[in-house]
């Protein structure tokens, strides 16, 4: 009895991982590495419609969609304007990472979803700890700088 309850849980930490390997951000790292990885992140569940962080929130860590999708607005005036639907596999609030800047936009659940989050303190101490796996996060989290700063001057064309 005790095989069969250890397979299951390793199958879910391999869909898990599955799904780390999806995420841009982690581009580069084996899969023992975000396997070490996983092992730190939280896993949190949210009921549906509920807000995550909003607009002007000091962001605090990164989220990875585990199950479900989140909708990522932003006010305009009175309206709000919807900038992302996300689904499993991708990310969002990764800026928290290396500022404390207030959030550009609000993040809110479109149904029943489980992320897995990385807080900033977390990240901090990773650096300390992990240059393998740190250094691969922050080579691209520069490269995604980067091509935000290209998608925004192409927009002021």
């Amino acid at each position: 009895m005790k095989r069969l309850f250890r397979w299951a849980i390793d199958k879910e930490k391999e869909r898990k991982v599955e799904v780390l390997q999806k995420v841009n951000l982690f581009n580069g790292l084996r899969r023992n590495l975000l396997m070490k990885l996983l092992v730190d992140l939280i896993e949190k569940e949210y009921p549906s419609g509920e807000v995550i962080f909003a607009e002007g929130d000091i962001g605090k860590a990164l989220y990875i969609i585990l199950d479900g999708s989140v909708t990522i607005t932003k006010r305009c005036g009175d309206d709000e304007t919807v900038l992302a639907e996300l689904r499993s596999g991708e990310y969002f609030g990764e800026l928290a990472l290396i500022d404390h800047m207030p959030r550009y936009a609000s993040a809110r659940t479109s149904g029943k979803t489980t992320l897995l989050i990385m807080y900033r303190s977390y990240f901090d101490d990773l650096t300390q700890r992990s240059n393998t796996i740190s250094s691969r996060i922050l080579l691209n989290l520069v490269g995604l700088l980067s091509a935000y700063i290209r998608q925004k001057n192409e927009e002021n064309r």
